[in-house]
């Protein structure tokens, strides 16, 4: 007892509020892994991994009972539900895939801009391993262990300070990275030839169940991304405004 007690205290500790500067970093390091390609490349891995956990998530609270993830390494996904093919839980478990990166991103932002970094990323390890145990495919496994390992690797070798770095990272990429996939979907679209109605995206989809046009899901979708991505820069930018990168010795101690 006495050592979960301690874990609680750690995973519930507030960190001091990063300096302006730093935090200005960490959101320029998460738009470069967003914003360049080749590198965006691998890093979708992580926001198609959080997609699929939202449409999981979704469709246990739905009453669906979860059949599996599968994450591919083109980036794609796919997560598997049994229930019924059409109504309101269906219809919330296709609409909660592309915003659960933005959701999650801008509560990531909302637990830093209040000091608590290290419980996010504790936060980020249970997702993780609740996507672990429904994952059906050898390259979703691979994905998952190592985004894994290296969440386990930070919380338990890096301090506090340093691990509210990173999950300041973690929070803008996730949030710039929902974003860009968003806007990516209607080019994928586009390259499925989906404009018949027989697209297989969650936007299609959607359009087949709410006789609604694909286009307007994926501007919804773009929206979503969009405000949670301002919200959140705005909750990361709530700092300590005597903070600065040479007066605060704890983030060097």
């Amino acid at each position: 007892m006495e050592q979960l007690g301690a874990l609680w205290a750690i995973i519930t500790a507030a960190q001091p509020a990063l300096p302006l500067t730093v935090v200005a970093v960490c959101l320029g390091v998460a738009a470069v892994a967003v914003v360049v390609t080749p590198v965006w490349r691998v890093a979708r891995n992580a926001v198609t991994t959080v997609h699929e956990a939202g449409h999981g998530f979704v469709a246990t609270l739905s009453g669906r009972r979860l059949a599996g993830i599968r994450l591919h390494s083109d980036t794609s996904g796919v997560t598997v539900s049994v229930g019924k093919p059409r109504g309101p839980g269906m219809i919330a478990t296709l609409l909660s895939g592309y915003p659960a990166p933005a959701v999650l991103g801008l509560a990531a932002a909302g637990l830093v801009g209040i000091g608590h970094g290290v419980a996010f990323l504790w936060l980020l390890l249970v997702i993780l391993v609740l996507v672990l145990v429904q994952i059906r495919n050898w390259y979703g496994l691979l994905v998952v262990l190592v985004t894994g390992g290296a969440v386990v690797a930070v919380t338990l070798l890096l301090d506090p300070a340093w691990q509210a770095t990173v999950a300041t990272t973690v929070a803008g990429f996730l949030g710039f990275g929902a974003l860009r996939a968003s806007v990516e979907l209607q080019g994928a679209r586009r390259r499925e030839g989906a404009g018949r109605g027989r697209g297989s995206s969650d936007a299609d989809q959607l359009a087949r169940l709410t006789h609604l046009p694909a286009i307007l899901w994926v501007a919804v979708f773009v929206g979503i991304a969009l405000v949670c991505a301002t919200v959140g820069i705005i909750l990361l930018m709530r700092i300590d405004a005597q903070a600065t990168v040479t007066d605060i010795g704890w983030f060097w101690s």
